[in-house]
């Protein structure tokens, strides 16, 4: 169902007149800082004038993979986050793991900035921490001087002329201050598509009738229906018997009501643990946070004292979320609706960008409210599909942009698309878009409906290791793709030729697209060579880092137990990067401890006509495994 800006602003308390600052208290006064322009506000509120190139309102997966991917391509960007932690639903405040299409248990683990981010915790964190994760976002951000990090600031309003947003409104709580951010582009990353009901931008909510898309999963009457949200909690065996007594509020339970609920290990549950879809899930979320916290507490009342669960005697929580998880809300409408047939026919948009993997996967609205029910129901999928650009901007402003769960989905696609790995990656395809747009003039819409431009910035992603269904390496700047490539060894079927076959990882089509020699002989080189010299400024490698593994942080035991934590067996971990002209060694680059996928080695420009990886050990494998080789001039 969609919704419009007047409805909107009517919910929130704005259309009757209420401001979240009283205009007369503001002065005259406005000096300079980091920041940009302040102005005194009476004696509480700043006001703070800022500039960007890019403004993304929301600091979960999708807006984190966003704002970097924007950074390393040459924007500046303000990300403006309403809690002081980065993540969302994968911080240590909900702490749910991150799922995407290695759900398929097939080979297609999503790549790009979101297996940096993944490969980097799971080196770093192997105490399973969540506040480690948190720490990982934070770094990646922070280390970035081109993106200014604004924790605590809540979006509450907008400025718009035309088919153009101007510049938004927020307030920081920890530090009174308003900033008013004009931007050249506005990102919508925040989960429930606030930014873009503000600017009016049309949007939708609940669940859509069969008769508008067509989809067999759709109601035969649409309504405002959504999925729940979810609150976890997480326990911890001790050594003596650990007592609860259940507090008032919470609720009762007994053995029928987990008919469809699988109580098993308790160190991590439940997302079953979910309520409010009958209800406006974002304007009565004070509501359902405290029924959620009745029903955790009375499913832990249950565990320990109904006497079904002898064996949790022992047993305490250790931590409980305050914060629910969110599903489902708005839906900002894009120039396309991804539907539920287009994921299962696996369509092949020209305008792909991302894909996805996870079932349809759709809860059911009374959640908890309603135990005699199933609490979902999820139709695996056979395969990965993909996701159009046309999905991740807005119809109604041209300079409006969204990646999340809340792009432009049907409700039943959004079943698929909202888990929080392919919002990751539609937030790396969405920054890289941006940037694109903001160097060459274009707007998003534009972009898609210039083929050649279009394919430019499809292998600025792939080159960026953003996995897209069926592109290959094409890019024209590429010189590995001319070279002669050779090596010391090499295993049948993995030929060294394959690191420049245009294919950076097992896409399942019988090939391997990798380089493969035994390291228990010893060291294992390849080369690639040039009949004459090449200017060189960039070499950019892509390792195996076991695609067809889960990689996530998780409180829950058997989701850990099915992983490799720490450094993955199969990627090469020491070696060296030599270059030379003729028998000459220009340059040599000696790396050890690699651990991850993409590495790319940059430096001042050089003359060369052969390009040396000497291969010394991996973190297990017997095998040196080598995807691709890059190899670029001055850019």
């Amino acid at each position: 169902m969609k919704n419009n800006r007047r409805d909107f602003l009517k919910a929130i308390g704005i259309g009757s007149g209420a401001l979240l600052v009283d205009p007369v208290l503001a002065k005259n006064i406005s000096e300079k800082d980091s920041l940009g322009e302040v102005q005194d506000v009476g004696s509480v509120f700043a006001i703070r004038e800022i500039e960007t190139d890019y403004l993304i309102a929301g600091g979960g997966m999708a807006g984190v993979c966003n704002a970097l991917s924007a950074v390393r391509n040459g924007l500046k960007v303000i990300l403006i986050q309403n809690r002081s932690r980065l993540g969302g639903n994968a911080s240590s405040e909900i702490r749910m793991h991150i799922c995407g299409a290695s759900q398929l248990k097939q080979v297609w683990r999503e790549t790009g900035i979101l297996e940096e981010m993944m490969l980097t915790e799971s080196y770093i964190n192997q105490q399973n921490s969540w506040e480690i994760f948190d720490y990982v976002l934070y770094d990646k951000v922070l280390s970035n001087p081109d993106i200014t990090l604004l924790f605590d600031t809540m979006l509450y309003g907008v400025q718009t002329e035309g088919d153009k947003v101007k510049e938004i409104h927020a307030y920081c709580s920890q530090t009174e201050e308003i900033y008013k951010i004009k931007a050249k582009y506005f990102a919508d990353c925040t989960g429930d598509g606030t930014l873009a009901a503000l600017t009016g931008a049309e949007f939708m909510r609940g669940r859509e009738a069969k008769s508008e898309y067509n989809e067999p999963l759709g109601l035969e009457t649409a309504d405002d229906i959504t999925m729940g949200n979810s609150l976890l909690f997480m326990a911890s065996e001790h050594p003596k018997e650990m007592r609860f007594k259940a507090p008032t509020w919470a609720r009762k339970y007994e053995f029928s009501d987990f008919k469809h609920r699988r109580i098993r290990s308790w160190e991590y549950g439940y997302w079953w643990i979910e309520l409010g879809g009958l209800e406006n899930i974002v304007h009565d979320g004070q509501k359902i946070r405290h029924d959620l916290m009745a029903v955790v507490f009375g499913v832990w009342d249950y565990i320990k004292n109904s006497g079904n669960h002898p064996e949790s005697a022992n047993w305490a929580l250790s931590w409980f979320g305050a914060i629910p998880g969110k599903r489902e809300s708005r839906r900002v409408t894009g120039d396309y609706v991804l539907t539920q047939n287009d994921i299962l026919k696996q369509r092949n948009f020209d305008d792909r960008v991302a894909y996805g993997g996870w079932p349809l996967d759709d809860h059911l609205p009374a959640g908890m409210d309603d135990t005699s029910l199933s609490p979902f129901r999820s139709i695996p999928l056979k395969g990965p599909y993909s996701i159009p650009l046309r999905t991740l901007y807005s119809k109604t402003y041209e300079n409006l942009v969204m990646a999340g769960r809340n792009i432009s989905v049907t409700h039943v696609a959004l079943s698929t698309t909202r888990v929080m790995a392919t919002c990751a990656t539609l937030g790396q395809a969405i920054g890289t878009a941006v940037a694109f747009c903001v160097k060459d003039g274009l707007t998003p819409r534009e972009l898609v409906q210039n083929k050649v431009k279009l394919k430019e910035y499809q292998q600025l992603l792939l080159r960026q290791d953003q996995a897209i269904l069926n592109v290959k390496n094409e890019d024209k700047r590429d010189l590995a793709l001319q070279a002669k490539v050779t090596a010391s060894a090499e295993l049948s079927g993995f030929e060294a030729k394959k690191i420049i076959d245009g294919i950076n990882r097992d896409i399942q089509d019988g090939d391997s697209h990798q380089w493969r020699a035994s390291l228990l002989t010893g060291d294992q080189a390849i080369e690639l060579s040039w009949t004459k010299p090449q200017i060189l400024s960039k070499v950019e490698l892509t390792f195996d880092t076991g695609l067809d593994r889960h990689l996530r942080l998780s409180g829950e035991k058997v989701v850990l137990e099915r992983q490799i934590r720490g450094p993955q067996p199969e990627t090469i971990s020491d070696y060296i990067l030599e270059m030379y002209n003729g028998n000459s060694l220009i340059k040599r680059e000696e790396v050890n401890d690699n651990f991850l996928r993409k590495v790319t080695h940059s430096f001042q420009v050089v003359k060369v006509d052969k390009v040396k990886l000497v291969v010394k050990k991996s973190h297990g494998d017997e095998n040196a495994r080598l995807f691709e080789v890059r190899c670029y001039g001055q850019e």
